[in-house]
């Protein structure tokens, strides 16, 4: 981590040094041969004006001409040609091509009226043509063709790749141990971070990460605490579950035994009392049986919250069917159950589960309810999500309950549950089971005022692999 780190910020460093250097000497090497041309183009077109007026073409015997040739060669260590219409050389500073005929791209162009000029890096040099005028007319008599060595703007170059290299060097070394600097500054949070967690990984649960070196050490020290806060409260819950699984499953078995044994201690029992006593066994028989259907129902969801089996659903035939199960229960209490549905609805969802979460929604409902009282389901939808509603003139739940009738085995009034019956599993189940949908489920609620529940799921059902692609 800490090397990836000095590397990083070496590049970042470097990039643009090495960049800004290469940068400036192309610069410079343009720009010089630019003037070097500009101030040959200028020396020959002056020539060429004098050319014109001694008829340097017609007789090249002029010593003034002769001598700004020889000078012009050795201020500029060059060469310098003097060429005729007729493509002959009249007059070379090197003296190895006069009376020759020259065949040059530049020179024609230049007989047709376009000076040129040309760099040639890899050789040195840069070539230059001027038209050479007629006397008295604009016509070109010849072509006037420089070549001047660029060795002075190579030595330039060459001093400036060598000091340029120099100034890199140290500009690496200082860039280098900034980025050990500023790396060890980064790390070092980082590996406080590293540490805490492997702390607590250990078991020192009771600590905390508090890294604020900077905003971002102290977001991520934030966001752990967060996780962490989470993890106790899940583990607590856990803990609290396995108890109270514990008591749920040893309340019936500890009734059981005590009625077997007032049984065993008696001699010639009634009948009568024996029978009402094994009917008060097989009841807590079917509690029991109840409790671990319910606890499996929940590992089942648990482990199965990924492969459900998503259908095309009519939610109104669902509904209907739910409360035609559970009117003989409602019939018993003299609870009135009505379903009120506002439009057709289908939807992408377990039926099984979904239909498990209402029915133990609706038959809480009519449990908890009064004599007489009634329980009113409604469906809604729109877009984007159908809404059931479950609400019911019931005991109600008190406001510091409300935030906890989710948690397995929680009860509300747990003497009073315990005669209404049920394992205080409903709810968790219900709760599952719609969020598996992707779904969402609250509740309003006050004391002697009833009790609602909104359920709220996707029409169209999208799994968590789909989420994480889109």
């Amino acid at each position: 981590m800490h090397f990836r780190v000095i590397l990083i910020i070496l590049c970042v460093g470097m990039l643009p040094g090495i960049g800004a250097y290469i940068g400036i000497i192309k610069a410079y090497e343009s720009r010089a041969v630019s003037l070097r041309t500009a101030e040959i183009q200028n020396q020959c077109t002056i020539l060429c004006d004098q050319l014109n007026s001694y008829n340097y073409l017609m007789d090249n015997s002029s010593d003034v001409i002769n001598a700004s040739l020889t000078q012009l060669t050795n201020i500029y260590n060059g060469r310098v040609m003097i060429v005729n219409k007729e493509l002959t050389v009249i007059k070379d500073t090197y003296a190895l091509d006069e009376g020759k005929t020259i065949v040059s791209e530049n020179v024609i162009r230049c007989m047709k009226g376009d000076s040129t000029n040309f760099y040639d890096k890899k050789n040195r040099y840069i070539e230059v043509t001027s038209p050479i005028m007629e006397a008295g007319s604009k016509k070109i008599a010849g072509v006037m063709l420089a070549s001047v060595s660029t060795d002075t703007i190579e030595d330039s170059l060459r001093i400036f790749y060598t000091k340029g290299r120099g100034i890199l060097w140290i500009i690496s070394v200082l860039v280098l141990v900034f980025s050990v600097l500023v790396s060890y500054q980064i790390v070092r949070p980082l590996r406080k971070i590293t540490d805490g967690i492997e702390n607590i990984s250990e078991g020192f649960q009771d600590e905390e990460l508090h890294v604020d070196t900077y905003r971002e050490t102290r977001q991520i020290s934030e966001a752990f605490n967060k996780l962490l806060g989470r993890l106790k409260i899940v583990d607590a819950s856990r803990e609290e579950f396995v108890s109270n699984v514990s008591h749920e499953l040893k309340t019936p078995l500890a009734s059981m035994k005590v009625l077997a044994d007032s049984l065993l201690i008696q001699d010639q029992v009634p009948v009568e009392l024996y029978q009402e006593f094994m009917e008060d066994i097989a009841k807590e028989i079917d509690r029991e049986n109840d409790i671990i259907n319910d606890l499996l129902t929940l590992v089942k969801m648990d482990k199965t919250a990924q492969n459900l089996n998503i259908t095309q659903v009519n939610i109104n035939n669902m509904l209907e069917l739910i409360l035609k199960r559970l009117k003989p229960i409602a019939e018993k209490k003299n609870v009135e159950i009505v379903l009120e549905s506002f439009r057709p609805v289908s939807a992408e969802i377990d039926e099984v589960k979904m239909t498990l979460a209402i029915s133990n929604l609706v038959e809480n409902a009519v449990k908890y309810n009064h004599e007489g009282g009634w329980v009113h389901v409604s469906l809604n939808a729109d877009h984007k999500y159908f809404y059931i509603k479950v609400a019911d003139s019931g005991i109600g739940i008190p406001k510091e309950d409300q935030d906890h009738i989710f948690e397995r085995f929680y009860r509300v009034d747990k003497s009073h549950s315990r005669e209404i019956g049920g394992t205080g599993l409903g709810l968790s189940i219900a709760r599952n089971a719609v969020i598996m949908h992707r779904g969402s489920i609250k509740v309003y609620s006050s004391p002697g005022e009833g009790t609602t529940f909104t359920v709220r799921t996707p029409m169209i059902y999208v799994s968590a692999q789909q989420m994480g692609s889109l």
